[in-house]
């Protein structure tokens, strides 16, 4: 089967100067709204339309109302002077009113509106001397062409250099170009919906006959936003079989290990921690390769459930290794395995950047022998030189910078390894569909016991000094702080000087040897040394900027000071947070803002006092921010939709999903009649890189 773009597409592929009415220059400015081809006009839709019913007076509207009327002109008044407005007076069926011009050529006025004739105007109207006035109209015809104006006219999405009336008719353009297509909906669910078909969805929503019909809730928009989610879903679920279709290891533990490890723990797992275990553990034991998120909220516990993931692998006879985003976090993760290691007699060992020579020499040699059985480290683990003697089981922690192809790629490092990718920043289920559709999903929504309520406060950054003299008790007692600097903006150089300049005020107010100071632009070594003396009580506070916002576990720190708050998002500020309330000790999280907060920005601080369950932070994130913000522009996981809208339509999008593994679990390869339509739509979607999935599967 051919695995090129089909024929019947070409048209909408070609360029955008083939459309009537678009020159080099509109070309080139649509690319500001994304749109390259055709094709892309199809899928930008109006945001709202304009009532242009016809009616016979302007009699009884209101000023600003837009009205459609046909009238008579009457009679010309060009300006007495300079600076004037040219006025035309009309009638139409029951008054006269006139038509303003505050600027353009008389002699195209005099064209447009010739006295005696009648003509079809549209435009907003308004009140002057107690008169009617229409001040340019956005339309002027004559009788005979009274059609071309719908009585619902579209409104684009615009950028400098496109009008109205350009993109109307590049949008008209591409439309005559959409070809006929089979069905690929399964018809059941178009039944049930009451979805019109792929053309008739496109014509609807660029020719709208209500307001309702620009809607997100129009069966039109429905069906269009199904067709790009399940296009992206079919695109995961390709991959997921892609992953799961090579051939796994059974990886069957005996529950030696794990016993081992549990008896020694001070509490039982929870709920939501056994239940991920065993969701692994069956994974694993599967002879397809695992492809498994693990979702926990702050403090969660997900490094407990990743090491019965890596004891299985090592029950199995294999080997398991898992990988940080930076070296900080990896050596913390080494910390928080290794006693837990020792008690199940499991040899775990670290390799990072900073391992050279014969260090490293002898750790690549022990782990090709077979002899390390789970090795922590950066992504440095994944070069070519670090050969495992049998690794069945990879896990990636906080990846959510990594998108599907990275993981697939992840995989190839051994024979048939077993993927879990962890996170602790809650993702709201639309997202987690959309990012990580091609995972099975464990989610951890409990906390362990132990672990203590935060007190959550504001405060303004007016009161900063206050704020210091108070850190002074609580550190005279031994406990510790963490003073997290503000995001001046997206620049390491500027964030580092933030924090120096803090780091001097409160080692001035508080002692030398009492504050350390971490950022990124350190080098690992001084990172680490400052980070090992606050670990160990050496310091009592710890100005960073947000390199510790990830998975830093000091129990002893009960003190968050976040300042300028307002300027991070939710997320962030949860995962901030969730550094301090790991100890017995009462903790505390003050917000510090710079008056005066706008309305979305003391709204999000209010949330973080109401509440600590990431989940529904992660939601109200969502609602405030949309999807784009909530995980970085920057993120490779993360599509761009045009229709769909993923705050509103996470039903829509786990419809997709649902019914996208149907489709491939009952034609692989799609070679059915609906399997060839499900190929037309994947190439309509720019989804190439899935057609290649399929041909090389």
């Amino acid at each position: 089967m051919s695995t090129g773009r089909p024929d019947i597409l070409f048209p909408l592929f070609s360029g955008l100067e083939t459309l009537a009415g678009v020159g080099p220059k509109t070309a080139k400015a649509l690319g500001a709204l994304h749109v390259e081809k055709p094709r892309d006009l199809l899928f930008t839709l109006p945001h709202s339309v304009v009532d242009r019913r016809r009616r016979d007076t302007l009699q009884g509207l209101g000023p600003g109302e837009i009205a459609t009327v046909s009238v008579t002109v009457l009679r010309h008044q060009p300006p007495a002077r300079k600076g004037l407005p040219y006025r035309v007076y009309v009638e139409d069926r029951q008054i006269a009113f006139q038509i303003v011009f505050f600027r353009g050529a008389p002699r195209w006025i005099e064209d447009q509106l010739p006295v005696g004739e009648q003509r079809l105007v549209s435009g907003k109207i308004e009140m002057y001397d107690g008169q009617y006035q229409m001040p340019h109209p956005d339309h002027i015809l004559p009788p005979e062409n009274a059609e071309d104006l719908p009585g619902f006219e579209p409104v684009y999405p615009l950028t400098a250099g496109v009008t109205q009336k350009v993109m109307a008719k590049a949008a008209e353009g591409a439309l005559t170009r959409v070809p006929e297509m089979e069905e690929w909906v399964d018809p059941a669910l178009k039944a049930r919906e009451g979805w019109p078909d792929f053309s008739v969805a496109l014509s609807q929503s660029h020719h709208p006959l209500s307001a309702n019909e620009v809607s997100a809730t129009s069966v039109a928009r429905q069906r269009l936003a199904y067709d790009e989610l399940f296009a992206h879903q079919i695109t995961l679920a390709l991959a997921r079989s892609q992953v799961r279709r090579g051939k796994g290891y059974e990886n069957h533990g005996n529950g030696r290990l794990q016993s081992k490890v549990l008896s020694a723990l001070p509490y039982r797992p929870t709920g939501a921690q056994a239940r991920a275990i065993d969701e692994i553990a069956a994974d694993m034991a599967e002879p397809k390769r695992m492809n498994r998120l693990l979702m926990g909220d702050v403090g969660a516990g997900k490094t407990l459930v990743a090491l019965m993931a890596l004891l299985v692998a090592v029950e199995a006879g294999g080997q398991g290794a898992m990988m940080a985003p930076t070296e900080i976090l990896a050596r913390q993760h080494y910390k928080g395995l290794q006693e837990l290691a020792a008690q199940a007699g499991v040899v775990l060992e670290i390799l990072t950047g900073r391992d050279k020579g014969r260090v490293r020499a002898d750790k690549l040699a022990a782990l090709a022998r077979g002899d390390i059985h789970i090795l922590v480290g950066t992504h440095a683990l994944f070069q070519d030189e670090v050969v495992f003697h049998d690794l069945r089981l990879a896990i990636i922690d906080e990846q959510h910078r990594f998108g599907v192809h990275q993981r697939l790629g992840l995989s190839k490092k051994g024979a048939a390894v077993d993927v879990l990718v962890m996170t602790a920043t809650p993702i709201p289920r639309s997202l987690s569909l959309a990012q990580y559709g091609d995972m099975d999903v464990s989610i951890l929504d409990e906390k362990p016991p132990g672990r203590t309520p935060i007190k959550t406060a504001l405060s303004s950054t007016d009161r900063l000094d206050e704020v210091v003299n108070h850190l002074r008790g609580p550190i005279s007692e031994g406990r510790q702080a963490y003073w997290v600097c503000p995001l001046v903006e997206e620049s390491e150089v500027v964030d580092m000087i933030a924090a120096e300049e803090r780091f001097k005020t409160l080692r001035a107010a508080l002692g030398e040897g009492e504050v350390g100071l971490v950022h990124g632009q350190m080098p690992a070594e001084e990172k680490d040394r400052t980070m090992a003396a606050f670990s160990s009580g050496e310091l009592s506070v710890l100005v960073a900027t947000t390199v510790i916002e990830v998975g830093v576990d000091v129990p002893n720190a009960s003190i968050m000071v976040i300042e300028r708050a307002e300027h991070f998002g939710l997320a962030q500020l949860h995962q901030l947070r969730g550094r301090v309330g790991r100890g017995a000790a009462a903790s505390t999280c003050l917000l510090l803002y710079k008056p005066p907060l706008t309305e979305t920005g003391r709204r999000r601080l209010e949330i973080l006092r109401e509440t600590e369950d990431g989940f529904r932070i992660a939601e109200e994130d969502l609602a405030m921010r949309g999807a784009g913000d909530v995980l970085g522009t920057a993120q490779s996981g993360l599509p761009r939709f045009r229709v769909a809208d993923l705050e509103r339509q996470s039903a829509l999008m786990a419809l997709a999903q649902s019914d996208a593994r149907k489709v491939l679990h009952d034609d692989p390869k799609l070679e059915t009649e609906r399997g060839r339509a499900v190929r037309v739509l994947l190439w309509l979607m720019g989804k190439d890189e899935a057609i290649r999935l399929i041909s090389v599967g």
